[in-house]
């Protein structure tokens, strides 16, 4: 990682967004990295079809789909019209300006226009990889679906696609390296068949004021987990349910909620192992904060993630992580929580049973995923990506 600089080294980066900047899922993801990196000196210019939240700070933002501050939205165009509006509109701009920028990063669906562009006038395209290689999480996502006899709804965001596939493949082609947020996603590339994709490594974080430091533990309480996110075949949510009742622990009191929305044929499958009397079961709740802080350990079982999201929310919330290799967490194995090979439900189970049966073993655990809860911050996470920038440049011309 880098220090803050400023002067001639002072990067200048056009950020490309084709979605509304601010907004859920992804799009709040992107609001945090462009605040860090203003934060952190770097000269932002956003391209992104419209806010949803304002970008504080001295970014300089470009709506492409917003006509006197009102959102365009993308089925006005149809979609796919949308996403190459906005690559050309962005593509347009760096060669007009081809001393303007040093780095460009840019998310998926609209991008192979701009990376050509970025080429043609030296600059680094970087390609952000929010999920692992789209054909090898297209087939992870397919093969845990068809093992369950579930049927992916349409829309989904892991049915395969291939009109997608093939417009992210240019993009992987176009770019000058991929933007990774885990080692599970940049191994994932490696299965890419064709020239070697150079990857990037940086990561995702946690937003201090919607995530406050914990109070004191709560000793007197039952054993709880919790499962929070979609409830659908590769986020493994049956995984842990086949854990939980094998592990036997809720013989003891303990607890186990899942809040998401479940997909509906995949509700079907896993009905009978929630009918129990230790699994709540919760809607979607914007407070997932206040869910955590009362909670022991998040149970995140995925067989392909990016770096979920919630993993470093649960930790700053003094949650350990009990965890599949495939969710992309910050974490050591061992120190903040236990991390099992995805599928692997005796793992899981054994690792369910240990934290259960063991409270001066939460305490540590607790104690130790606190200590590193700064390092896990969207402020450290622009490190770490303003890092990649100049990786992805080469060295600067006072280096």
């Amino acid at each position: 990682m880098v220090e803050h600089l400023a002067g001639a080294d002072r990067l200048r980066v056009l950020y490309s967004f084709p979605h509304p900047l601010g907004g859920p899922g992804i799009g709040t993801a992107a609001l945090h990295q462009v605040r860090g990196l203003t934060d952190r000196g770097v000269e932002v210019t956003v391209y992104c079809t419209s806010l949803s939240l304002p970008v504080p700070g001295s970014a300089r933002v470009i709506e492409t789909m917003a006509v006197a501050g009102r959102r365009i939205p993308h089925r006005a165009f149809g979609t796919d019209r949308a996403y190459r509006y906005h690559d050309e509109r962005v593509a347009f701009a760096l060669r007009r300006s081809p001393d303007r920028y040093d780095v460009v990063h840019a998310w998926p669906l609209a991008a192979a226009s701009t990376f050509r562009a970025a080429s043609e006038i030296g600059v680094a395209g970087l390609r952000e990889s929010p999920n692992a290689y789209t054909a090898v999480a297209y087939r992870l996502a397919a093969d845990e679906a068809a093992r369950l006899g579930v049927a992916l709804p349409r829309g989904a965001s892991h049915r395969f696609d291939q009109q997608r596939l093939a417009r992210e493949e240019a993009e992987f082609d176009a770019a000058a390296a991929v933007l990774v947020p885990s080692e599970f996603v940049e191994r994932s590339f490696s299965q890419r068949p064709g020239p070697t994709v150079r990857t990037l490594r940086h990561r995702y974080g946690f937003d201090p004021a919607r995530f406050p430091r914990p109070d004191e533990a709560r000793p007197d309480r039952p054993f709880t987990v919790a499962f929070v996110g979609t409830g659908e075949p590769r986020k493994g949510l049956h995984y842990a349910l086949e854990a939980w009742h094998a592990s036997g622990v809720a013989e003891h009191g303990a607890r186990f909620i899942v809040s998401g929305r479940i997909v509906p044929d995949y509700l079907r499958v896993i009905a009978g192992a929630l009918d129990h009397p230790s699994v709540e079961v919760r809607p979607f709740t914007d407070d997932v904060g206040a869910l955590l802080r009362d909670t022991d350990a998040l149970v995140l079982p995925s067989v392909e993630e990016g770096s979920a999201l919630v993993t470093y929310e649960a930790q700053a919330s003094g949650c350990a992580l009990l965890v599949s290799d495939a969710t992309g967490a910050v974490a050591t194995d061992g120190v903040h929580g236990f991390v099992h090979r995805a599928g692997d439900v005796a793992a899981l189970t054994g690792h369910l049973q240990l934290l259960a049966g063991d409270a001066a073993l939460r305490i540590r655990i607790r104690s130790q995923v606190l200590a590193h809860r700064d390092e896990l911050t969207w402020a450290c996470a622009a490190a770490w990506l303003e890092s990649a920038y100049r990786d992805a440049r080469g060295p600067s011309p006072t280096g």
